[in-house]
């Protein structure tokens, strides 16, 4: 996506606009005309349409670069949802404040390596069936998408697809490692502020709850293990391949999966495709419409007043908040390459490209609309029986707890 040759007039900000405003909007003012993929596909090319007759006349090695990175960053997804998909962890085990820290930390661990989305969908099911007999348990599923869902995914390209993104521009592999201390400032203090919490709500819950808690134990089982093993191969396929040859190895290692797991371990996960083709229509709009607003931003980024580090954690994140955080992050590492910063990577600073990287990874959690995993956990966490807190509620939770974490990372690393 570094194609500036042709740069459109501001006009044609307007089809990415919308497209944002799209997946912001429609899946609460729509929510029955959203629920179809089609539906979905539908507005992307609606709306993706007027760019690329544009850009088929104008500039077409935009559109050839753009569709390339659009099928490395779908492959990549795809591999890893039908791989985790193919792990099922089942159990019940006594939800004491300690496991279910357990539960949070280790999901902090996997969403860096198998990506936040196959994270959460990994552990969440054995989560709530581990807190079935509690009644407090809306908190536990707050934090899991701030941790799992979120935080836990910047230590590696595969964690986030904001990261991976920045990958395929040329970030180096292993540069999100040097992330490690906002991973451990930011997990560290969610995971404190959870078990703190969690101790006061298991003191509230009926006695009659947590014996029945500690007498119905089911010890945790893995199945579909061999998945595991693919997971391995998958960061090392990305590790050392470059595209076409990194495309075909996940293809394969996902063809691999769905015919060495068992049917019925799919089954007992309720694993299906409409998620992964949500994600695929949806960026398929974003991916196209955005190649003209990259290229504007590009070309006049200096007038929009970003220059600190922290500006770009805030501006990045607040975004990221309420729209994809993938755009997001590619609309803030465009702006500050345009800003001629030192160029020790991708055009930027390192501590401007870790603020960009940071802002889109955690701040997403600020909202169910922030991270696609996010509204996924809380579907499944509502069709448990758990009473979660509406779009509002969700946000007093980050207000209170994130909000103090990410002032705290501003001042640590961005000042």
């Amino acid at each position: 996506m570094n194609e500036t040759a042709f740069v459109p007039s501001a006009a044609w900000i307007a089809p990415f606009a919308l497209m944002l405003l799209a997946i912001a909007v429609l899946p609460l003012a729509a929510p029955g005309f959203w629920a179809s993929n089609a539906r979905k596909l539908s507005v992307a090319a609606l709306l993706g349409l007027p760019v690329l007759v544009l850009y088929a006349r104008r500039h077409p090695a935009a559109l050839v670069h753009t569709g390339g990175d659009y099928v490395s960053f779908i492959v990549l997804l795809a591999t890893l949802f039908v791989i985790s998909g193919g792990v099922l962890v089942t159990g019940d085990i006594e939800a004491r404040p300690a496991v279910n820290v357990a539960f949070l930390a280790a999901g902090a661990v996997l969403a860096s390596l198998i990506g936040t989305t196959g994270a959460s969908m990994l552990l969440i099911r054995p989560l709530l069936s581990t807190n079935r007999e509690r009644r407090h348990v809306a908190h536990t599923v707050v934090f899991f998408i701030f941790i799992v869902s979120n935080t836990g995914g910047c230590l590696s390209p595969l964690g986030d697809p904001p990261l991976f993104l920045g990958y395929l521009l040329g970030v180096p592999f292993t540069w999100t490692l040097r992330l490690w201390p906002h991973w451990t400032l930011v997990n560290g203090l969610l995971l404190g502020t959870y078990w703190v919490w969690d101790r006061r709500a298991h003191a509230r819950e009926a006695p009659s709850a947590v014996a029945r808690d500690r007498a119905e134990i089911e010890p945790i089982r893995v199945r579909g293990t061999a998945n595991l093993v693919l997971l391995l191969a998958v960061v090392a396929s990305v590790a050392s391949m470059r595209a076409p040859g990194r495309e075909l190895a996940l293809v394969a290692l996902g063809a691999a999966s769905l015919l060495a797991t068992p049917k019925d371990v799919r089954e007992a996960n309720r694993f299906t495709f409409h998620a992964m083709g949500e994600v695929a229509a949806l960026f398929a709009g974003i991916f196209l419409t955005m190649i003209p607003a990259l290229a504007l931003l590009r070309a006049r980024g200096t007038s929009l007043g970003l220059v600190t580090p922290w500006h770009f954690f805030w501006a990045t994140g607040l975004l990221s908040s309420f729209l994809d955080n993938a755009p997001t992050y590619l609309t803030f590492l465009a702006v500050a390459q345009s800003l001629g910063l030192p160029a020790q990577v991708v055009g930027v600073s390192h501590e401007v490209l870790a603020a960009v990287s940071t802002g889109a990874v955690f701040m997403g959690a600020n909202t169910y609309i922030g991270n696609g995993p996010n509204f996924m956990v809380r579907a499944l966490a509502e069709e448990r029986g758990v009473r979660m807190p509406g779009f509002g509620g969700y946000m007093l939770y980050s207000g209170a707890v994130l909000i103090p974490c990410f002032l705290l990372v501003t001042l640590l690393f961005f000042v």
